[in-house]
């Protein structure tokens, strides 16, 4: 079956006319109506009643339609595919910061490489600003970075990441209903502290003291702070999808208190204008699958 006689009957119903038909798909009238005459005979019935100038739709066409509607889709699906593949890299380069690709590279990849299989990945990590340049200088096809805007980059929001006060099996404050800053900060800390501007609000919760917080030990390593906490150096400020799997597994455990509430770290899908769009689309579809959106 002549997939382009489909597409004049589906034409010629959208628009209403064999004329308008003609016009949308660039043919002569002519043209379109040799079209429905070929499907009209490899369907062995009439698709349209004639009455003048004016078409009406018969009981077997409007019987039809949803089917050719539907082979339509499918074919131009097809088409998408195989123009989408042909024109995808054979290595996929992927700029990140040290904790993307500590906690989300792990779990993204294996599920990007099932849209992608064909494609091979480089992955890169660095600070955000070097980051942005080397998606800038298309030393990099996309990063994952802070929240950025740059008038030459797309940068979409994939996921907020909420930074709350960990502590390890145990503590005494894990039977405490309500606790105050004051006795918070009277505990030995652990300071984690990657350089985002997040991290000020952190700091500002004990700005109102009269006495700094016990902040016994201080670092730019989320997996050296968890490792301490477990150990029980002290409590902890940590993102959320890094202590996940800790959580899961009964080493850590979040300590609620209003003041943290709101503060949490944005990582951003940064490519320069009009780039990559399959693989975009593809990781923010795969984003929801993981919960992070």
């Amino acid at each position: 079956m002549n997939i382009e006689n489909m597409e004049a009957f589906v034409y010629v119903i959208h628009y209403g006319g064999f004329n308008k038909a003609a016009e949308a798909l660039y043919l002569s009238q002519p043209s379109v109506t040799a079209r429905i005459q070929s499907l009209e005979r490899e369907l062995n019935c009439k698709l349209f009643d004639r009455i003048g100038k004016q078409i009406q739709v018969t009981e077997e066409g409007k019987r039809f339609l949803p089917y050719a509607q539907q082979l339509l889709l499918i074919y131009q699906k097809g088409k998408q595919n195989i123009n989408q593949k042909k024109s995808l890299p054979d290595e996929f380069r992927i700029g990140c910061t040290l904790s993307v690709s500590n906690y989300l590279i792990p779990e993204l990849l294996p599920l990007l490489n099932r849209v992608f299989p064909s494609t091979r990945y480089k992955i890169v990590t660095g600070v955000t600003d070097d980051i942005v340049n080397k998606v800038l200088n298309k030393e990099v096809d996309i990063g994952f970075v802070r929240n950025v805007s740059h008038p030459n980059l797309q940068s979409v929001k994939l996921y907020e990441d909420p930074i709350q006060l960990y502590t390890y099996e145990g503590h005494p404050f894990l039977s405490e209903t309500t606790l105050t800053i004051e006795a918070i900060a009277g505990q030995p800390l652990v300071f984690f502290e990657c350089g985002a501007l997040d991290w000020l609000r952190i700091h500002r919760i004990f700005d109102k003291l009269d006495q700094p917080p016990n902040i016994q030990i201080q670092t730019d390593n989320s997996e050296m702070a968890k490792k301490l906490v477990i150990e029980k150096a002290g409590m902890c400020f940590l993102p959320g999808w890094c202590v996940r799997q800790e959580i899961r597994s009964g080493k850590l455990f979040p300590i609620y208190f209003p003041e943290t509430d709101g503060i949490s770290m944005q990582t951003n899908l940064i490519a320069n204008l009009g780039e990559h769009a399959a693989f975009i689309e593809a990781i923010l579809d795969i984003g929801k699958e993981l919960s992070i959106r």
